[in-house]
């Protein structure tokens, strides 16, 4: 098959989606002979319009897996307003060092209802938005490794294809979809409140730069007071993250309490990134 432009769509609160994303659709682009777009929906702005995708384009899905799915408020957007139209596809996720659970196999499910012919995937391990040490510097040159190998194998599929696919690729992951994954205590009781966690402000080291605010994914830091976070909080952490003095950080007791479980659990353990063709 003739593809015309590989596509990298992508949510990527603190960049580790996107820099997979965004190699897997240049190196697919280049061994296709194909142009390269992008498109970031992390932003407010990035979702106020539907996106729409052609026969003669490939798309790169990329997303963090968040409570073992896909971000439950990026789901709508994901659901709703990317559309193929017999369009192939390679969907995306990338997990914290835990696991991604129905992640990946939900992707493909919403890409497949909407009209796109997924025919690889990828589960890659990328540092965990909570903490420095859960799957730290990943996606790391192993990893990226194994992204090159998925474009190699995917770019060759491709050319080998006289039509579409009778079935998308197969992937791990329950069918139904699974609940969210719920932080519980050892006890097994569900952490209290832990929706509500926001992120603070270290007023001594904010210099009102106003980063936090624009890197938001929900819009949810006030621009003017930045240490009001007035909106809903996804836990992404771009603010966290990406602040240059280190001004932002989570003192809520539930949430320091799974942060801390998952790092005992997990971060002593290397996971395993996978691929699927």
């Amino acid at each position: 098959m003739e593809i015309k432009t590989v596509w990298a769509v992508y949510f990527s609160g603190t960049g580790t989606t996107e820099k997979v994303a965004t190699h897997l659709a240049r190196s697919l682009a280049g061994q296709l002979g194909a142009q390269y777009k992008s498109h970031d929906y992390t932003q407010p702005k990035g979702r106020e319009n539907a996106l729409q995708f052609g026969p003669d384009e490939l798309v790169v899905l990329g997303t963090p897996v968040y409570a073992g799915r896909v971000p439950n408020m990026m789901l709508p957007f994901v659901q709703n307003s990317i559309h193929g139209e017999g369009t192939l596809a390679v969907p995306v996720v990338l997990y914290g060092n835990r696991n991604f659970d129905d992640g990946l196999m939900e992707l493909k499910q919403v890409m497949t209802a909407n009209g796109f012919l997924p025919i690889a995937g990828a589960a890659i391990v990328g540092e965990h938005s909570f903490s420095k040490i859960l799957g730290a510097g990943r996606p790391d040159g192993e990893d990226m490794a194994l992204v090159d190998q998925l474009a190699q194998q995917t770019a060759e599929k491709v050319k080998g294809l006289a039509a579409l696919p009778a079935e998308p690729v197969q992937v791990e992951g329950c069918d139904p979809i699974r609940p969210y994954y719920t932080p519980r205590d050892r006890n097994g009781e569900p952490i209290k409140d832990f929706l509500k966690a926001k992120p603070v402000t270290d007023l001594d080291k904010c210099v009102r730069c106003g980063l936090c605010a624009r890197l938001c994914p929900m819009g949810a830091i006030d621009p003017n007071d930045v240490s009001q976070v007035v909106g809903k909080c996804i836990k992404c952490c771009a603010c966290v993250k990406k602040c240059p003095m280190g001004a932002k950080y989570f003192d809520h007791e539930g949430y320091l309490y799974h942060q801390h479980e998952l790092e005992d659990l997990y971060a002593a353990r290397r996971a395993e990134s996978k691929i699927f063709i």
